[in-house]
């Protein structure tokens, strides 16, 4: 009994030891953004728990806008990105409400401000809601490497992983108001950015 016991022990590690170290990176990569994914389907977030279909997962750093106007999360980001993508997917699509988002973070439509803050409550990264206005004060100055949200007194979007959250369908050639990932970047002059630190 011994042996077969030990015998298991190092054909264990021989096969641990035959996986490239790329593929074992990428495989872990995989398990940690499988282990967000299921902590939000299963409500381990505070705020809602998004449907199995709102969370996917791409590989790298980058998000990937889909077919059904959602967006995956790329699986080497930190958590509070995939989390903020997730939650902003399960409002594509609904419709523009000037106003929308501001008094409670489950609304029936969303304006400019409040997808945004509907995204950033999904990474846990605010606790109310906010305007374009009070977002000019949020955070830090400039660029985020993750997540950046630009405003100004009358209007906010938020890039999260390369990909632009908007309301404004600028630079969209699909067009349609209300809460999208939007597959091109919009001119930000005009914009303040701010970020959270560390992201």
């Amino acid at each position: 009994m011994r042996i077969r016991a030990t015998s298991l022990c190092i054909l264990a590690a021989l096969v641990g030891a035959a996986v490239p170290a790329s593929a074992s990176a990428e495989s872990k990569q995989t398990q940690q953004a499988s282990a967000v994914a299921q902590q939000v389907i299963v409500g381990g977030q505070a705020f809602g728990a998004p449907n199995a279909a709102d969370v996917q997962t791409v590989p790298g750093t980058r998000a990937k806008l889909l077919s059904n106007g959602q967006a995956a999360a790329p699986a080497g980001a930190p958590a509070e990105v995939q989390q903020a993508i997730w939650a902003a997917n399960r409002i594509i699509g609904r419709p523009y409400i000037y106003g929308g988002g501001h008094q409670r973070f489950e609304d029936n439509g969303y304006d400019c401000s409040g997808t945004v803050s509907y995204a950033l409550r999904g990474a846990d990264l605010i606790d109310t809601p906010m305007d374009s206005g009070t977002f000019m004060k949020w955070g830090l100055a400039g660029k985020g490497d993750w997540i950046t949200v630009y405003t100004n007194p009358g209007h906010a979007y938020v890039v999260i992983a390369g990909l632009r959250l908007d309301t404004s369908a600028a630079g969209d050639p699909r067009g349609g108001k209300g809460p999208r990932w939007r597959p091109n970047l919009r001119s930000n002059r005009g914009f303040r950015a701010r970020h959270v630190d560390g992201l």
